[in-house]
Parts: structure tokens; sequence; C-alpha cells
């Protein structure tokens, strides 16, 4: 799911009360921000549920379909800042309309891609338009609507549009792929992208601001990701001594060494580093890191499960989780109330704790498991858990934070989502490879050779062998929850934070 979540939902408390023009055709502005996030996000769980189908029809690796995910997750993850910072020195609407042309631009691409080669350039140019539109849409919130109701509403539908796109995406993606073809997973992006073109003149520029980019710090980071998930996937591949393998993680370790030193020597740097000095808002990060790990798991292995092993159709995939985005609603709505009579750290631990239950119910999954008795409820415990921890990860990341830093504390969680995200996926499906090809050399390769010749006893072997690496990844994922909650336990808020009524503190809303 996504990770345009309520944690970006920040509001700048220094921005002026009355934005200039902000007055003017405000319902078809809200639609235009409203669209654009809608399809930001919404295109994280999309793409899933047409994975099975994108790797039957364009021959895709294993090693190389968690790359369709992961590729945008980086270029996200790793470019929000920059995107961030491009807003504030060229302006917020120009760098909105740059974003949403290049996401349109990339799912034309991506949609007409002839193999997995130019579908993963595709959705690296996606998360690369996604990094400069995300941060301008939530800041021309501010310079468009008024304080006060109008921009409070606005916040709200902002907000929201992080689980009606993982929702709606999760039912479309499902949709497109069985009426239509995959490739129409890609294709829905172009008239909403061009819609959203069309109404940003009703969006109000804003003050744009001295600096320069970090370019130095953008290329580094991103690049040492990069190489870094790459060194995962293809040690899990070809062996952890493979020349290339060792190559990677020596280039990662070169890269990201380079990047934390540019850091601290650069005005103007894409992490500042100092917001990093509070324990609190460190351990939020590093737990949204593991939430982002175990979160992706979910989507990416059950999407593959539930269609390849019992044998769903897209749509039906889709339908599916709707226990999971109602378990994460209900639960985010809870905790949003909590917080204000608990301690962050006293809702995220638990929260945690239940989301690892969830992931070890998945681990017990067999081949022949039931929804409603095994997945759906362990579906639905694994979403409460996720929601439970969300609104206190926000919390702590933005709390005691200057004003003129709000926006990138925000966006720094976001940005660990994405990143713990790609980086857990590179993990967990190396996992899931190796104990699966441990029981049948080869296992999903001569899975799908089975499904397709209907050799039905081979393919119950090989079912078995594929369900083992998804329930080990499983598990994993949920060691990871509970590695979120031993930070959370040690690091975040270990005195009481006091949420409520204060007047410093930045406006956080929960969709």
């Amino acid at each position: 799911m996504s990770t345009d979540r309520a944690a970006a939902a920040v509001a700048p408390a220094d921005t002026p009360s009355t934005p200039p023009g902000g007055g003017r055709h405000l319902g078809l502005a809200l639609i235009v921000i409203a669209a654009a996030q809608l399809m930001v996000v919404l295109d994280a769980t999309i793409t899933n549920i047409a994975l099975p189908a994108i790797q039957t029809d364009l021959d895709v690796t294993d090693a190389n379909l968690a790359w369709i995910v992961n590729s945008y997750a980086l270029a996200f993850g790793g470019l929000l800042l920059l995107g961030g910072r491009a807003g504030d020195l060229f302006g917020r609407r120009r760098m909105f309309q740059t974003g949403i042309a290049v996401f349109t631009l990339a799912s034309l691409l991506g949609g007409l891609a002839p193999g997995e080669g130019l579908l993963i350039a595709a959705r690296v140019l996606q998360g690369v338009g996604a990094a400069l539109a995300a941060p301008s849409a939530l800041a021309l919130i501010t310079t468009t609507f008024p304080q006060g109701k109008p921009r409070n509403t606005a916040m709200g539908v902002y907000a929201a549009m992080g689980g009606v796109g993982a929702t709606v995406g999760l039912l479309l993606g499902g949709t497109l792929t069985d009426l239509l073809d995959w490739r129409w997973v890609f294709f829905v992006n172009i008239p909403i992208g061009l819609a959203v073109l069309t109404g940003t003149k009703t969006l109000v520029e804003a003050e744009r601001h001295p600096g320069r980019l970090d370019i130095p710090g953008a290329i580094t980071g991103t690049g040492g990701l990069i190489a870094l998930v790459y060194g995962i996937t293809r040690g899990g591949e070809h062996g952890w001594t493979d020349a290339l393998t060792l190559a990677s993680f020596t280039g990662a370790a070169v890269l990201l060494t380079t990047f934390l030193l540019l850091q601290t020597r650069t005005t103007d740097p894409m992490l500042p580093l100092r917001l990093l000095k509070d324990r609190s808002r460190s351990g939020s990060y590093a737990t949204m890191l593991f939430i982002g790990a175990g979160m992706f798991a979910t989507f990416y292995f059950l999407t593959l499960y539930m269609q390849l092993i019992l044998g769903y159709s897209p749509v039906k995939t889709g339908f599916a989780y709707l226990p999971f985005s109602f378990g994460m609603a209900t639960a985010a709505g809870v905790s949003s109330k909590l917080i204000t009579h608990f301690a962050p750290r006293l809702i995220a631990g638990p929260g945690l704790l239940v989301g690892a239950v969830g992931m070890f119910w998945f681990a017990t999954l067999e081949p022949d498991s039931s929804y409603a008795a095994h997945l759906m409820p362990a579906m639905f415990v694994t979403a409460l858990g996720l929601g439970m921890s969300f609104v206190p990860m926000t919390l702590g990341a933005v709390s005691g934070v200057a004003h003129h830093d709000t926006g990138i504390a925000s966006a720094l969680l976001n940005t660990a989502q994405q990143i713990g995200g790609a980086l857990g996926l590179a993990v967990l499906s190396t996992i899931a490879t190796s104990a699966a090809n441990d029981k049948l050399p080869d296992a999903a390769t001569t899975l799908y050779r089975a499904l397709a010749t209907k050799d039905f006893a081979l393919a119950a072997r090989a079912g078995e062998a594929v369900t083992h690496g998804y329930t080990m990844a499983f598990a994993a994922a949920g060691a990871m929850f509970l590695a979120g909650l031993v930070v959370t336990v040690l690091a975040i808020n270990a005195q009481r934070q006091h949420t409520e009524a204060d007047a410093d503190a930045p406006a956080v809303h929960m969709g």
C-alpha cells in the first residue's frame, strides 16, 4: 500500500491565512489535487494485482518480477525529498505539473512495453514523476485553500485518498486485468493525468525560496539504494560470492557512505541529519522501514499465492483484499482517538505485535488453505496491527520539529516506508525463492510450465514448494515487525508525548 499516507499530510504553520485567489474555483482545485494523489497511491496496488499476468505475458523471471514493484518504490522514495526541494526552488505548481506530465508519459510507456526492461524503466520514470508531484500537491493545498474549514476539508480529502487509492487500485487492477489486459493498469493513468494537467490553472503558486538542489546527494543516495537492492536480489539468484553481487554491495557501501558525507558538508542537504538527532524521531523512521518491508511483502506474496496457488482471477483477488482495507481504516480511526490519551509507543507497540501475529498466521498457509477460515482473518488481523501503527509513527516523526522542517520530517517518513518496502521485498523474495527451490529446483518456473501444459500432478508438487517459499517470507516479515516493536519500545517516546492542543505543533490530519 502506498505511502503517501496521512504521514505526509502535515500542514506548515507559517503559510498565509488567505492565499491570493484562494477563494476561486476551490472545488475544482480540490478535485485536481485529490485526483493526482489518487493516481500516485493507486499505482502501487493496481500493479500488484497484475503481476502474474505481466510475468506470464513478458516471461519475467522471479527475480525481476520484484523489480516491477521495487523500481517504482526506490525512485519514489529516493527522490521524494529532492522533489519537495525542487518545488520550493522552482515553484510548486510548476513541479506538480512536471511530475504529473512525467508520470503520465511513463504510464504510456509502461502500457506499451514490449519486454521487462522497458517496463521496469517506465516504472522508474513513474517513481520520478510521483516524487516531483506528491510533495508539491500537499504544499499547494496550503497556498490554494484559506486557513480554517476550506483547508481542513482539503487536507482531509487529500489524506483520505491514501486509503481510497489503495482499495480502488486493488479492485480496478483486478477488473482491468480480467476484462481487458494488464496493460490497462498503466493506460488508466493517462486520462486521469491529462485531466489533472488541464485543471492545474486553478492552483495558486507558492512563493519560491532561495537555495539549490542537492543533485550529488540524490545521485549517490538513490544509486546506493539501487545497488544494495540489486545485490540482495542477485545474491539470492546467483550466490553471495558471485562477482557482480559482491561488486553491487561494494558499490552500495561506497555510494551510501559518500551520500552521508555529502549531507554533512552541503548547505542545502537532501537529508538534513539534524532531524535524526532526536531519538524518538529516528526510532519512528527506523520502525517505518520495518513496517514498509512487511506491508509490501503482504501484497506481493498474497497476490501471487491467491492467483497462482488458489487459482483466483485478478478481479477475485482484488475483492479478496477488502478485509485488509477495512481493517486498516478501522484501526487508523481508533488509534487517532487513542493517541490523545496514551503515549505513541503504547499504541504502536501493540499494533506491531498484532501485525506480527497476522504475518505468522500467513506463515501457516497451505496450497489448499481456505479464504474464510485462514486468509480473511489473517488479512484483517495484519491490517489492524498496521493501522494501529501509522498514526503514532506520524506523530513521532513530526513532534518537536521546527515549522520550516515539518514538510521534510513528514516526507522522510514516506521515504522510509518506500525504501523499507523495496529493501524488505528484495530480502523476502530472495528468502521465498531459496526456500521454494530447496523443495523443488526452479519451483516457480516449473509451476508456470505445469499450469501451461495442464500437468496437474507436477503443478501440485511445484505449488507446495512455492507455497513453502511464501510462508518462509511471511515468517521473516513477522520477524521484521517484531524488530520494529523492539525499536518502538526502546526509542520512541520514552516519556509521554503531549499531542493535544499544542499551539506550536503541526496539524496532522488522518484519513
